[in-house]
Order: C-alpha cells, then sequence, then structure tokens
C-alpha cells in the first residue's frame, strides 16, 4: 500500500474514532487531540501495519494505548510527594479534590434518556453514536437512507429536550 492510500484509509476511519476518543476522554478538546495523536503516530509508523488486516482495530489499539499513556504520565506529572513536616501541605485547606459524582449522575441521566427513546428512533441514533456510516445504518435496517437521518435528527432534538437542564449557557 503506497503512502497516499494509507493516508487516504485512515483519513476515511476518523469519523468512527471519534466517538471512542470522546468516551475514553469524556472532553471534545481532549478527544480531538487524541484522535490527532493516532493518527499522526498511524501514519509516522505505517510500515508496522500488515497490508490485509483490520485498519480499524489497528488505529483503535494506537487510540487506546496513546490514552493509557497520556494518562499515566499525567498522573506522575501530579504525583506530590509532601516532605514537609507533619505534612502542611496535604493537610492544607487549600487541596480540593473534585467528586466525580455529578459526571456519573449525567451519563446515567443521558443513558436513561437514550432507553426511553422509542426504538425507531434510539436504534438509528445508538448505531450512529458507535461510528456507523448512514448508508450502513439504511442498509442494516433496511430503510431509506433519508429516514435513517430525519430518525437520528429526532432522537438528537428529542435527548436535547430531555437533557435541557445540562445545557451550557453562554451569557
Amino acid at each position: 500500500m503506497t503512502a497516499i492510500e494509507f493516508s487516504y484509509n485512515i483519513s476515511q476511519m476518523t469519523s468512527s474514532l471519534k466517538p471512542f476518543a470522546l468516551k475514553l476522554t469524556k472532553d471534545s478538546e481532549d478527544a480531538n487531540d487524541l484522535l490527532q495523536e493516532t493518527m499522526l503516530k498511524a501514519y509516522t509508523n505505517r510500515e508496522k501495519f500488515t497490508e490485509g488486516t483490520n485498519l480499524k482495530a489497528w488505529l483503535y489499539t494506537i487510540m487506546k494505548n496513546t490514552f493509557i499513556t497520556n494518562y499515566q504520565r499525567l498522573v506522575r506529572r501530579n504525583t506530590f510527594i509532601d516532605s514537609t513536616e507533619n505534612l502542611h501541605y496535604l493537610n492544607s485547606v487549600n487541596n480540593v479534590t473534585q467528586n466525580l459524582a455529578y459526571s456519573a449522575f449525567t451519563m446515567h441521566d443521558i443513558n436513561r434518556a437514550i432507553e426511553k427513546l422509542d426504538d425507531a428512533y434510539r436504534i438509528p441514533f445508538v448505531m450512529h453514536f458507535r461510528g456507523f456510516k448512514y448508508h450502513e445504518i439504511a442498509e442494516k435496517l433496511q430503510i431509506p437512507i433519508g429516514t435513517v437521518k430525519n430518525r437520528i435528527h429526532i432522537a438528537r432534538k428529542e435527548l436535547k429536550d430531555k437533557l435541557h437542564v445540562y445545557a451550557t449557557r453562554s451569557n
């Protein structure tokens, strides 16, 4: 496979990798960074890819390993050893730990809202979220592509209405 063919093939995979990056990072900007870093690593290591094997799986593995490496680096960088007498820094009021319960409640509410969608809307929406393209969803569900787009649009609109309490407000 030539470098141009390889570049084209990996660029076709970006839309299916994006949801996975979002799932790992739980942040849109971090997901974009992870996706970009994954594509860069894939391109620079293209000679390690064995033609005829699953390119998508290879890219997912690169992304997962990159995420794990970055996470471990972040943990090491943020590890603080208090060498003061009486652990002054650790016991000071300036050190606050965030409780991640809010994000857990948010994910619970999102999943519950998705589950409450009518099957006609939920199934295409979930398939699209998992990386299926419109035409793939249409083939699998045996419905026209326009219907797929419409159902995904309606699902998004219903979810937006149900989850309005999480909308960010810009003043």
